[in-house]
């Protein structure tokens, strides 16, 4: 579900419709202004912050999804 929703966010963030849970994020034209603007998505639909620097280390759908997942299960 989380995977999904990040999917969609990334999705509508880069304007394209079919985005595979291990693309990367840089490789389908994504930028750090791009990345802000997912970050503040991730916040308002899932109600988690991700610091940036962790956007940049997990730059697929899949490890992002991941570590959200983690962060979730500590809480």
């Amino acid at each position: 579900m989380i995977q999904q929703k990040i999917n969609k966010i990334w999705g509508e963030a880069l304007k394209l419709q079919d985005i595979s849970d291990d693309d990367d994020f840089f490789a389908l034209g994504g930028h750090s202004l791009i990345m802000a603007k997912v970050q503040t998505s991730i916040n308002d639909e899932l109600g988690i912050e991700i610091p940036m620097d962790e956007l940049f280390r997990h730059p697929t759908v899949r490890g992002i999804s991941a570590y959200v997942e983690s962060r979730l299960a500590v809480s």
